[in-house]
């Protein structure tokens, strides 16, 4: 239950704040200064006799009671002090007690970043958030959304996820997104090296920027735990990164049907399951924030975008994510949820390349796949050549669309490619 009404409330205090918030459960005493919201006209019994809640319902009583709460500690004009009058003073409750009758559902505490929530329920610091907003330079003729200028900060203080966020490009994404002060849970089935990494990430912001979580793409029941486990840790969530995949070349001639079966499983069923259990938990969130956007984005590949020699499990896979991408994102857009697809090259500094005993530059040089070559820099050279900017793809460029994406209010349903001219737009 928590898992449902944690994106209620989250959406609740995006809508008042017009900024991502984070929501945490408490235990312990309600908090004398809280929203307390009564649900209980949102079980209803069905003609069997089965309850069921009703998510919508519970939405409405939720923006009503807000509502309420919001004009009541608003002061009026006479009351306003000059500052108030001078700025925009938007207040916010720092915690939510959900109730059904006598019966307390959950008390979600709320703040700008983790830590900051987590401190004021230790501490039971049920003071007003207050945030003061004075006139922006340039008056009004100048749009704050013309500028370009510190595009990261499109993700300061959201709730992302990252898929295989551990190594490869999502381990570059996890650092790119918690160093522009997103707030990243980095899901890979490798655990130790998703603690690690989280680890690494914390302790050098000295904040708690990362959160390590076990998940499988192709479990039904892990991708459901791991988006209730954020849910219930943060509130809710802003950016789903499916970025877990695979690769495993061969011949159409050759290749067994397990291998093949193994690459379309990771690749395309697994970011099935993951937009299927990310999507649940944006659209609770946008019943209660109607105008918040919030994003899917699939790591895809050139691959996706012009095939692959003896590689056709993989592209095959991609191709289809990219369908999937477009349908997605019809369907979804009704709950203001974008879903675009990014198109990386070939990331050559990646294990999949650079691994010194199993990765393509080695294997190449001992298939002799490249003619002439006699060392790994050899093998390197000659694909960085086929390359329009003479280098493979990197962190930083993946990062860069991602902002782009987030950023952009209008496109959705798009393959943003990343390649460095190796596969041109049409």
């Amino acid at each position: 239950m928590i898992s449902i009404l944690a994106p209620l409330v989250r959406g609740i205090c995006i809508h008042a704040a017009k900024a991502p918030r984070i929501v945490i459960t408490g235990q312990g005493p309600e908090p004398q200064n809280a929203l307390t919201v009564d649900l209980d006209s949102a079980f209803k019994k069905d003609n069997s006799g089965a309850e069921i809640f009703h998510e919508e319902e519970a939405a409405k009583i939720l923006n009503e009671a807000y509502a309420a709460w919001e004009f009541e500690i608003t002061p009026s004009g006479a009351e306003r002090s000059e500052a108030e009058c001078a700025e925009t003073v938007n207040k916010q409750p720092s915690s939510i007690v959900l109730k059904r009758g006598a019966k307390t559902l959950g008390i979600f505490w709320i703040d700008r970043d983790i830590d900051a929530a987590r401190n004021r329920q230790k501490n039971g610091d049920d003071a007003l958030l207050e945030e003061r907003s004075g006139r922006k330079p340039g008056g009004e003729f100048f749009s704050p959304d013309l500028s370009a200028a510190n595009r990261s900060c499109v993700v300061k203080n959201r709730v992302a996820v990252v898929t295989g966020g551990a190594q490869g490009f999502g381990e570059q994404i996890s650092l790119g997104l918690a160093a522009s002060g997103a707030l990243v849970f980095i899901a890979d089935l490798n655990l130790k090296g998703a603690e690690a990494l989280a680890g690494k990430i914390n302790d050098s912001l000295g904040r708690t920027a990362a959160i390590p979580v076990q998940a499988d793409i192709t479990s039904e029941t892990s991708m459901e735990a791991l988006f209730a486990f954020v849910a219930e840790q943060a509130g809710g969530l802003d950016l789903c990164i499916c970025n877990a995949g695979v690769l495993q070349a061969g011949s159409v001639m050759e290749q067994k049907l397990e291998s093949f079966k193994f690459t379309t499983e990771v690749n395309y069923v697994g970011y099935f399951i993951t937009a299927k259990y990310a999507s649940r938990i944006l659209r609770l969130q946008h019943l209660t924030a109607l105008q918040w956007k919030t994003d899917i984005i699939q790591i895809n590949s050139k691959s996706g975008l012009e095939g692959s020699n003896k590689n056709g499990a993989y592209a095959g896979s991609k191709f289809g994510g990219l369908g999937l991408t477009a349908s997605f994102a019809l369907e979804l857009v009704e709950y203001n949820i974008k879903v675009n697809s990014i198109c990386p090259g070939n990331f050559f500094d990646g294990p999949l390349w650079a691994d010194p005993e199993k990765g393509l530059f080695v294997q190449y040089l001992r298939a002799g796949k490249v003619s002439g070559a006699r060392t790994v820099a050899d093998v390197k050279a000659y694909y960085e050549d086929r390359v329009p900017m003479k280098r493979g793809c990197e962190g930083p460029d993946v990062m860069r669309a991602i902002y782009y994406v987030v950023e952009q209010k209008y496109e959705t349903g798009q393959a943003v490619p990343v390649t460095g001219g190796q596969v041109m737009l049409h």
